[in-house]
């Protein structure tokens, strides 16, 4: 492991670079969420940069910055790694994020006891009413299948993720945790 001292500095955003070949996508519309995030709750999360200003991790957050026009933002500088470290890191800090799901009970918990836009947390209303009347969304079952003729019956039965609406396959959903 390597050990390094962080340090929070602030640079001036114009400074700072994009790595070019960057596979995460950031729609504007997460683009927007970010910057409402930090308005809420302030730029609490620094941008990691390289010796050369180019962004290792924070894409979205540089991106909310400049929306937000901000001058100058937080960003830690990661020295010392190689080329093929900086790029495996890119990819491992925005896959690792996504490897694992919430717990539904204690998430709903959390969220029906805040007093604030929910709309914060980064969840689609679609989502938060998902989750917060869990105790009367069930899993539903969808027909899925190449019927023709409405009468017969389908080849094949799916069902509807109670917590995001993702249709699928019973095989799909037999292969997850539905509860997170």
């Amino acid at each position: 492991m390597k050990e390094r001292k962080l340090e929070i500095k602030y640079v001036g955003i114009n400074s700072i670079k994009e790595y070019e070949n960057n596979a995460k996508e950031h729609p504007e519309w997460q683009v927007e969420q970010i910057a409402n995030s930090i308005r809420q709750f302030g730029f609490n999360d620094p941008i990691a940069i390289d010796e050369n200003n180019i962004i290792i991790e924070g894409h979205g957050r540089y991106l909310a910055a400049n929306k937000l026009k901000l001058n100058e933002v937080p960003v830690i500088i990661l020295k010392g790694l190689t080329e093929d470290e900086k790029r495996a890191y890119i990819i491992a800090h925005n896959k690792i994020t996504m490897n694992t799901e919430f717990n539904i009970d204690i998430l709903y918990k959390e969220l029906s006891s805040l007093n604030i836009d929910l709309s914060l947390t980064g969840f689609e209303e679609v989502e938060l009413d998902n989750i917060l009347n869990k105790g009367e969304v069930g899993i539903e079952t969808l027909k899925i299948g190449d019927d023709e003729d409405e009468n017969s019956s389908p080849k094949e039965e799916g069902l509807v993720c109670p917590c995001c609406g993702h249709k699928a396959s019973k095989k799909e959903f037999l292969e997850c945790d539905l509860n997170g």
